[in-house]
């Protein structure tokens, strides 16, 4: 399947605009949509290539800018100490209000683009797959892949490093997929368990996978790189997918 990558959109939010990155199967037809939230670092290459690969599974995938409001469009930081200081220091700078409106201006554009069915669900990788949980609060979503979300556990997102996800865990409707890292030093054994027993509590329906891998191990630069276990996180997020947007 041949992949359109290079079309965008400029979503309105608040007072200005969210660069939306579309990857999409060539030629006619409507496809289910995910919004595809990114790590730190914006849409760089490894999540344009991963917002390829999901895209020719038979979706519309919609990447927005997460940091719009301090970065010029098509900014990505890099995948160095410079960049990752800079990527941290935003997603702290940047208000959970400020979060949550981006994502439902950006669910809302794909719900109606017409290439969409209208059924949506979200993905997301570090900081992208706690912004997909979050997105997931929506009624209109009705799946959605975390590989590796961090701050969950510790409520640390957002300006004031204060976020609500883990006490809304029981608004969670759509059904989950949470991917992990047993070596993750950002998501510990004791945080992962932290959430998995609240998930049980609320009664979450969710799917849970952890690997021998660290953090960013879906990252196709890098050391911390498995290729065979990206691909199995992959193949779970799909069959979630094709299950519950169907």
């Amino acid at each position: 399947m041949n992949i359109l990558f290079d079309e965008f959109a400029d979503v309105p939010v608040g007072d200005g605009a969210m660069r939306m990155h579309l990857f999409r199967p060539v030629g006619a037809g409507r496809f289910p949509a995910l919004m595809f939230f990114s790590e730190i670092y914006q849409v760089t290459r490894p999540i344009r290539r991963l917002a390829t690969t999901l895209a020719g599974q038979g979706f519309l995938v919609g990447v927005p800018e997460v940091y719009h409001e301090f970065e010029p469009v098509g900014a990505c930081l890099a995948y160095d100490a410079q960049g990752t200081e800079r990527g941290n220091a935003l997603k702290v700078t940047k208000s959970i209000a400020a979060f949550d409106s981006d994502a439902q201006a950006g669910l809302g554009y794909l719900a109606s683009h017409p290439a969409s069915t209208g059924m949506l669900g979200t993905v997301g990788k570090c900081l992208g797959g706690h912004l997909a949980l979050r997105a997931a609060f929506d009624e209109r979503v009705k799946a959605t892949a975390c590989f590796y979300p961090t701050d969950i556990h510790s409520s640390t997102l957002g300006e004031g490093r204060n976020d609500d996800t883990f006490s809304r865990l029981e608004e969670l409707k759509a059904e989950a997929l949470f991917v992990w890292g047993r070596q993750d030093p950002h998501i510990p054994f004791a945080g992962r368990q932290q959430i998995r027993e609240r998930l049980e509590a609320v009664g979450v329906s969710y799917e849970w996978l952890e690997f021998n891998a660290a953090h960013a191990f879906m990252r196709d630069e890098g050391h911390r790189y498995d290729p065979v276990l990206t691909a199995r996180a992959l193949s779970a997020a799909v069959q979630l997918f094709h299950r519950s947007l169907r």
